[in-house]
């Protein structure tokens, strides 16, 4: 019989990251940032993370106008030579209209620039764009993905390589160079699919929970059904990270401030595109008291995060800190109160 995965957690191996898709903002005036300024700005943004010592620092990509990253790994790069121990990683890389060989040899090429330091969070992605776009159907969303993280899980540990599916044709004796000189870490992002959390276990994958609504503690069966899969599959205990929006300003109504309408008007652009309701300042209010969003001082912020932590028990937490058009200013600033203040305090409450 399987035991039960205890959420006892010990402080000093917890490890927090911050994560950004690139978001289009605006200036402090109220004006759009162009597109360039905004990947330059994230690098600084990466390079702050890397000073205030947070442990991860990811990118994820979009196709669409209002984010301005489609190339993570390109910005992630140019971090490599800028930083000097955050890991840089994705969140994520859209697995199933990429090519895993290249997936590879793009995330090889990042480790040996950034002395060790890359990372991959693959995912199916909740947005579609990039489907009909590099010409992939969307018909074979599953078949997609459930064959291209077979094909990555295959070339990361070992070559030369041989492989089959119904996508592409067979590779046989195959290597890929460069390969890193380790196996790069490559987390599953899941938002909710018990299918996906076994197919992690299934593959050895850390798993990488996206709680963007309602309350962390609905996932706890997800943590539980990923440590139950790994002991049936006869794996080592592997990490659970969680991925949650925030932002954190020096008082809770300056956070909220801050944020209301940027976060109102993604959510209700998003529920235009997928036939929901509009949103109101109500539901923001409710996500912040009660749900996923991380926002308000640093004592707020460290004491939610304490709460996910402890209750469900994972390895790792990464705040996802660029929401819609706040302005750089701002991500800066709750960057630097999140790497000085909130991340020493949570050690200190779950201590």
């Amino acid at each position: 019989m399987s035991t039960t995965h205890s959420t006892t957690v010990n402080p000093s191996t917890i490890t927090f990251g911050l994560d950004t898709f690139g978001d289009v903002t605006h200036g402090l005036d109220g004006t759009p940032v162009a597109p360039a300024q905004v990947i330059r700005n994230v690098l600084d943004e990466g390079i702050l993370a890397d000073q205030v010592g947070i442990d991860h620092f990811s990118i994820g990509e979009h196709h669409r106008p209002d984010f301005a990253i489609s190339a993570p790994d390109t910005v992630l790069a140019g971090l490599a030579t800028r930083t000097e121990r955050i890991t840089l990683g994705t969140a994520v890389t859209v697995l199933s209209s990429d090519d895993p060989i290249r997936v590879f040899e793009r995330f090889s090429t990042l480790d040996a620039l950034s002395s060790g330091r890359a990372e991959i969070t693959i995912g199916r992605g909740s947005f579609t764009e990039s489907f009909p776009l590099f010409g992939y159907a969307l018909q074979d969303y599953e078949t997609l993905f459930e064959e291209k993280i077979d094909l990555l899980s295959t070339i990361l540990p070992q070559e030369p390589f041989s492989w089959s599916g119904s996508t592409r044709p067979p590779l046989k004796d195959q290597s890929v160079h460069p390969r890193a000189e380790r196996t790069i870490p490559t987390w599953v992002a899941v938002g909710g699919s018990p299918n996906s959390v076994i197919r992690a276990a299934r593959y050895g994958f850390p798993l990488m929970l996206a709680v963007i609504g309602g309350q962390a503690e609905r996932f706890a069966p997800y943590v539980q059904l990923f440590h139950e899969a790994n002991e049936k599959l006869g794996n080592p205990a592997l990490p659970v990270g969680v991925h949650s929006p925030g932002h954190i300003a020096t008082d809770d109504d300056t956070a909220r401030d801050q944020l209301r309408d940027a976060w109102l008007a993604t959510r209700n652009q998003l529920g235009r595109e997928r036939g929901w309701g509009p949103a109101g300042p109500g539901e923001f209010d409710a996500e912040v008291e009660h749900g996923a969003l991380y926002v308000g001082s640093v004592e707020t912020v460290a004491q939610k995060i304490a709460h996910t932590v402890r209750t469900l028990g994972v390895d790792r937490f990464d705040l996802k800190y660029a929401n819609g058009t706040v302005a750089h200013e701002h991500l800066m600033q709750s960057i630097e109160l999140y790497g000085t203040q909130v991340i020493p305090r949570v050690r200190e409450l779950l201590g």
